[in-house]
């Protein structure tokens, strides 16, 4: 087979020399610059914590610059062959007192007194990460270099191995929204790659429009598994929600193994599957398990190197400042639609968007100085965003710029490896803007379908779940913490999933579930989907209640030759022969819905009425979640996701389908074929 053309991405000029010599120089010259400023701001913590000044600042320099080169060079290797023995949490209490013992033995050198005490170092290294922080944040840099210098060299030989595929997901993110971020200036080096290395086409994600089903797809090449965030399953008699990891990895298991993307030695990083990849860190269906989420050793870079911790820790808080000072002024100018945006979330704004961020890069930096033949890494910063404030939204649109940048230092890592890297940057889906439908209506989905449900009973008892796609990565990189992988039991579940293990006592009347403006509604008493004539028979106001339901658009049943007919509020349309009683209910929504509710009708544990939200002109749609910005279902731009490769990298016609005059892949099975056909053709495999 013809090996792929090069693209050149690593090793594009982007400002850089070819003269030898200088990049030598500026590594240098970075690293003298790295010294004073940490001299300048450790002396200020030194002051801050009441230690005498310093007999000399070139001798606290000096000792910061031996004290660095010697966990360089000589502690981190320990400390990694001591944390390979247990968990994440090993690595981190090594790590910060290796950085302790550091920095006491810099104050004795520096100050030449024997009597301060440890707490007093502590204090001033906190308060010198925050003054890095602080000023790294106030001219636009970033401390991601320093992140990842441990785990690369600059490349002083030709390259070996072969050419490796870095596959990046951008959660969330529309090519409608970056292509804004481009021309407003916001994502430069996609907008440079796009201009020379790359080019961009889009795909078409069919329902549901979640990341768990993408990733099935795109990673195991097989999406019927996952018929929506969260649904009833009847074979183990309980909720499923993907953000549990216990459940992720349930549904894993069910893959018919052999297909993984990521097989013969590759790399999964805050991803909701394996790909049956040899390495898999913070990926929700191995943080609980045997396969586990790697041993201490991998996340001592992150955890030992000076100053980056605390100072990380400290953009967190900053992180949460920014969000309530964001959400504060969206109601101040009165934006609509909006959502409360306290609680929880602004935690978890921080954690996604700084800490998981840097520990990804940290991740995924080791993994290309190892030379892993594919990696898959997904970045979730955007997503959480523009859920909460909407997915064009000044403070959204400013996540893009941090995984631009994100991208730029990856470009790094991939000129500085001795394996050359490709580059594919993809999204799982877009989101789409609109007031909720508890805001449109006054009522939740599943107290609105027990209302209904109330006239033949006094009680209808209901499961409702949702809430909680947001609590995936970090119930992953908790269990990471917490677990070596060898030999963990089921870990900490946090956010609204960690009570659906268990399968309930009673057996719920009805199951309720939302995701973007696809819900979803079961009968768990009944053992198997029922017939358009068993539910009107039970429950004969339901559905002539659920589509005169303002903000209801589409209601998909099984009718009685157990084919899909989906109601609307004034007409009905059988899906396979597509006869109309009535109006047309599909009217208004895009072209490939029919075909998308059939494809979801044919998966046998998607829900026995599905319901999707009404869509306006704009593409506007209510979420069945609290979300102001969301997808799940189908409307706006949340179907549309985006596909940056080497321009010079066909995609095959047999895997492209016409969608609205232009030939795209629809669905992430049709990705994972020609990701598979990408690797082997990457170096001329047959």
């Amino acid at each position: 087979m013809t090996p792929l053309p090069r693209s050149g991405w690593a090793d594009q000029e982007a400002g850089r020399s070819r003269s030898p010599a200088l990049p030598l120089l500026r590594d240098v010259a970075s690293a003298l610059w790295s010294v004073l400023v940490a001299g300048v701001a450790f002396s200020a913590g030194l002051a801050v914590a009441g230690i005498e000044s310093v007999r000399s600042f070139p001798l606290l320099l000096l000792a910061l610059a031996v004290g660095f080169a010697l966990m360089e060079l000589v502690l981190s290797p320990i400390l990694r062959r001591i944390a390979a023995r247990g968990s994440a949490i090993l690595a981190m209490v090594l790590g910060l007192g290796a950085q302790l013992a550091l920095f006491g033995v810099v104050v004795l050198v520096a100050v030449g007194g024997s009597g301060v005490g440890w707490w007093q170092v502590g204090q001033a290294l906190i308060v010198a990460a925050a003054i890095l922080a602080l000023g790294r944040w106030l001219v636009g840099s970033t401390d991601s270099g320093y992140i990842v210098g441990a785990a690369t060299r600059r490349r002083t030989t030709a390259r070996t191995g072969g050419r490796g595929l870095l596959v990046v997901q951008l959660d969330g993110v529309s090519p409608q929204v970056l292509d804004r971020a481009i021309e407003a200036g916001q994502a430069p080096n996609l907008a440079r790659w796009l201009g020379s290395t790359h080019r961009m086409d889009t795909w078409w994600k069919t329902i549901p429009s979640t990341t768990p089903a993408t990733m099935a797809g795109v990673l195991h090449g097989d999406d019927a598994q996952v018929p929506a965030f969260r649904w009833w399953d009847r074979e183990s008699g309980r909720l499923l929600a993907v953000s549990r990891p216990s459940d992720a990895r349930l549904i894993e298991n069910r893959f018919v193994p052999g297909r993984g993307l990521l097989r013969d030695g590759g790399t999964a990083i805050s991803t909701t599957f394996g790909g049956e990849a040899s390495q898999a860190y913070l990926t929700i269906s191995h943080a609980t398990g045997s396969r586990g989420l790697g041993s201490g050793a991998t996340y001592v870079n992150f955890f030992s190197r000076p100053f980056l911790l605390p100072g990380a820790l400290v953009l967190t808080v900053g992180e949460m400042i920014k969000e309530l000072y964001q959400a504060r002024r969206q109601k101040v100018r009165g934006v609509e639609p909006r959502i409360s945006r306290s609680g929880s979330y602004v935690a978890l704004r921080g954690l996604t968007n700084v800490l998981l961020r840097k520990l990804n890069l940290s991740l995924i930096a080791q993994e290309m100085a190892a030379g892993r033949p594919i990696i898959f890494v997904d970045f979730v910063d955007y997503d959480e965003i523009a859920h909460h404030a909407g997915p064009e939204r000044p403070e959204s649109m400013r996540a893009l710029e941090g995984l631009d940048g994100a991208l730029a230092l990856l470009q790094q890592v991939a000129h500085s490896s001795n394996r050359e890297y490709e580059l594919v940057v993809i999204s799982d889906h877009g989101q789409s803007l609109g007031d909720t439908f508890a805001q449109l209506t006054g009522t939740a989905l599943p107290d609105h379908v027990a209302s209904l449900m109330t006239a033949q009973s006094d009680h209808v008892s209901v499961l409702a779940h949702t809430a909680g796609e947001e609590w995936g990565p970090i119930n992953a990189l908790i269990n990471s913490l917490v677990s070596k992988g060898d030999r963990m039991p089921d870990g900490p579940v946090l956010g609204p999933d960690r009570d659906k293990d268990d399968a309930p006592s009673e057996l719920p009347e009805v199951a309720v579930t939302g995701g973007g403006n696809l819900g979803m509604v079961w009968f768990p008493r009944l053992p198997h989907r029922p017939t358009l004539g068993e539910v009107t028979q039970h429950w004969p106001r339901l559905i002539p209640g659920l589509v005169a339901t303002p903000g209801v658009g589409l209601v998909m049943v099984t009718n009685e030759d157990h084919e899909p007919i989906v109601f609307g509020p004034t007409g009905a349309r059988a899906l396979v022969t597509g006869a109309v009683d009535g109006d047309d209910p599909l009217v208004g929504y895009p072209s490939r819905t029919a075909p998308d509710l059939i494809r979801l009708h044919g998966v046998s544990r998607s829900g026995d009425l599905v319901i999707i939200s009404t869509v306006d002109e704009r593409g506007r749609i209510h979420a069945f979640e609290n979300q102001v910005g969301s997808h799940g279902g189908i409307g706006g731009p949340q179907n549309h996701a985006l596909l940056v490769h080497p321009a010079a990298w066909p995609l095959h016609a047999d895997l492209l389908t016409e969608v609205d005059g232009a030939a795209i892949a629809v669905g992430p099975v049709a990705l994972h074929q020609q990701f598979d056909r990408w690797r082997a053709a990457l170096n001329g495999d047959t």
